[in-house]
């Protein structure tokens, strides 16, 4: 029996083998270190303005919405207590991207609601100058009512963010970024409600683009300098920075 192989295979189990040694090079001579992800959090950063609900429920419903606070104080974390997206996450600045989410168009009908963020098992809510107190009753009645519905969370031809997908084009050093991406950085910024895309690498530069409560988070800057920053330099030596980056559409958005 002869057996063929395609060279490209080869060329692929290398660099995987590659990026497998270099994410558990040693740091000492008596065992192996990791290098963690320190985000802000409200402990040393923020105060806790608003106290956690652990459950929210509405009279004569059967569904169960948790919030939870996250390091920006206009914006906050609710958890419906089932998935929202099978995969990725999606981003809304403004009702004009809901199109393809009656879910976000549905939230962004309420008074006071700016952004709207889906991630796999949350829905982060951003908002203007009101109080919290004046939107969450509305945000619980919006969620349950939707969830109940049994409408989509998105429409079938959207697609979430597929940014660190691995691509043939990818080098060691920007296979080795989106690994860590995905696996280390990516479920610490969604703990807060948020996310982190990839955006490109040159000249030593790792462009990211924040979302959900990172947004407008005052932590952002020490979020991408002293965490992610220092994460992707310990790991892949040749990034020398992280810069956010957004389009001209979004700082309207924000404004």
């Amino acid at each position: 029996m002869i057996i063929t192989t395609n060279m490209a295979t080869y060329r692929q189990v290398g660099r995987l083998l590659g990026i497998s040694a270099r994410l558990s090079r040693p740091l000492a001579s008596n065992g192996f270190q990791c290098a963690k992800l320190h985000l802000p959090s409200h402990s040393t950063g923020l105060p806790n303005r608003w106290p956690q609900n652990p459950h929210w429920v509405i009279p004569g419903r059967t569904m169960f919405v948790q919030t939870q606070d996250t390091p920006n104080p206009n914006s906050l974390k609710f958890l419906p207590g089932r998935t929202v997206l099978e995969s990725g996450t999606l981003n809304f600045a403004g009702p004009r991207d809901a199109h393809c989410s009656p879910l976000a168009r549905q939230l962004f009908r309420i008074d006071g609601v700016k952004g709207v963020f889906l991630g796999p098992d949350f829905i982060t809510i951003s908002k203007v100058n009101d109080h919290w107190k004046v939107i969450k009753p509305d945000v619980f009645a919006a969620i349950m009512d939707f969830f109940t519905s049994g409408l989509p969370v998105v429409n079938e031809d959207s697609k979430p963010n597929a940014d660190t997908a691995p691509s043939d084009d990818d080098d060691e050093v920007v296979a080795m970024i989106k690994e860590l991406l995905d696996t280390r950085i990516r479920p610490t910024v969604q703990e807060d409600g948020g996310d982190v895309l990839y955006r490109g690498f040159e000249d030593g530069i790792v462009k990211l683009k924040l979302q959900g409560s990172c947004t407008s988070c005052p932590s952002s800057i020490i979020t991408l300098k002293s965490g992610i920053q220092n994460m992707l330099q310990f790991y892949v030596p040749e990034v020398e920075s992280v810069e956010q980056v957004c389009s001209p559409e979004e700082d309207a958005a924000q404004a």
